[in-house]
């Protein structure tokens, strides 16, 4: 009786079934146990995708068209789901075993390209995207192994092809040193992990005030947060224009800010700015135009600075 000669795949077996699970139980949070795809329910996953953007690169541009798109930002939500169905679940059951695993290395490299920055108490989604990348690689070496279904195609077909490539050292060394060379690089740029100050852009919030335009009397500000926790919103809970020499000109409390309506406030995205029972709350990757009347005394010309308090105590200032 012939003994089964253990193959690379039999070795990755734990891995293929972890990372099947981990894409396919995308799948299963999003249908199964919620219904996370319906843009209208808390935790639309297409706001967490508008979470990606102020940090992303070099899929900024494509993560910006789709969150000012909302319906085809939906589209594009479903099909990854399902693509990320189809992978996880063949990969689990060994079918297309290295065709699936190519698929884990473009999906992983999307959630590293677009959330590598995010991460409030370690580099979470850095990790999960480059840690995908590698696995999906050793993968596409490894193959099934035994416990697959292209093990059990292969027995019955009179040649092999799914499981029994030969790779040549050369090609194996250089994928392997170039995915390395993908780790230290985005991990500089995400979190400055290899030289000058480490940084965590998903602790503190941050807002972005681009213009401040006065017309009669009112005064609109475009903003957007760029950083903080993706979890956890900005508490917008004052506002405040000066006339650069601290004379305060005019404030908008947390009342006001509460309580504005719904048309003096204008989004870019689909993550939000709207008012919260206390403050105007900011999601993270949240732009809008916001509308505030001026008091009829105020001259334009005194107005130089325009100043947003967050609740934490933090402060952003533009000037004119």
């Amino acid at each position: 009786m012939q003994t089964y000669q253990l193959k690379p795949g039999d070795y990755a077996l734990a891995l293929r079934l972890v990372i099947g699970w981990t894409y396919f139980s995308a799948f299963w949070r999003r249908i199964i146990l919620e219904n996370k795809l319906d843009p209208d329910a808390v935790g639309y996953i297409g706001e967490k995708f508008n979470h990606f953007l102020p940090n992303a690169i070099l899929i900024k541009g494509t993560i910006e068209y789709l969150v000012s798109n909302p319906e085809q930002l939906w589209y594009s939500m479903w099909a990854f789901t399902i693509i990320e169905a189809i992978v996880g679940l063949c990969l689990m059951l060994g079918f297309m075993t290295r065709m699936m695993s190519i698929a884990v290395i473009g999906l992983a490299f999307g959630i590293l390209l677009g959330s590598g920055w995010l991460g409030t108490t370690c580099l979470d989604e850095w990790q999960i995207g480059i840690l995908g990348i590698a696995g999906g690689f050793t993968l596409v070496l490894a193959g099934g192994g035994k416990f697959s279904l292209d093990y059990k195609i292969e027995k019955k077909l009179p040649f092999r092809f799914l499981d029994s490539i030969r790779w040549k050292p050369a090609f194996v060394l250089i994928l392997s040193l170039f995915i390395f060379g993908i780790a230290l690089a985005t991990n500089q740029v995400f979190h400055g992990g290899l030289w000058g100050k480490l940084h965590n852009k998903s602790v503190k919030p941050k807002v972005e005030i681009y213009a401040v335009d006065v017309s009669a009397n009112h005064l609109s500000v475009d903003l957007m947060r760029v950083e903080g926790a993706d979890v956890y919103g900005a508490f917008i809970i004052q506002m405040h224009i000066s006339n650069g020499q601290d004379s305060i000109l005019q404030i908008w409390d947390s009342h006001d800010l509460s309580t504005l309506p719904k048309e003096a406030i204008q989004n870019s995205y689909v993550a939000k700015v709207k008012p919260s029972k206390h403050s105007l709350l900011m999601p993270l990757g949240a732009k809008a135009k916001i509308n505030l009347r001026l008091d009829n005394s105020i001259v334009q010309q005194e107005i130089k600075q325009f100043v947003i308090t967050d609740i934490s105590g933090a402060e952003w200032t533009f000037s004119r």
